[in-house]
């Protein structure tokens, strides 16, 4: 697991990359009452048929499914956790 990672440090497979994305804030009364964190989960795997973003995916109520794609013959699973 790496929370943004340098470009010198090299990944072991499977890795699970991580990164603050935004912040959701909710409004009222012309204020902010609260915010959210959001992050963006990045699991990266050889295999194509890798389980962890279920894994993930069903232990946090709060994290959704993004989309999934193929760099440098890795299978990268793309969530969002709002924590």
């Amino acid at each position: 697991m790496y929370y943004n990672p340098p470009s010198s440090v090299s990944m072991k497979y499977p890795a699970i990359k991580y990164s603050l994305s935004g912040v959701d804030h909710k409004r009222a009364n012309d204020g902010i009452y609260k915010n959210t964190n959001k992050y963006e989960i990045i699991i990266i795997d050889r295999n194509p048929d890798s389980d962890i973003h279920e894994k993930i995916l069903s232990s946090f109520p709060m994290c959704s499914f993004d989309r999934t794609y193929v760099a440098n013959n890795l299978y990268h699973f793309i969530l969002t956790l709002y924590f």
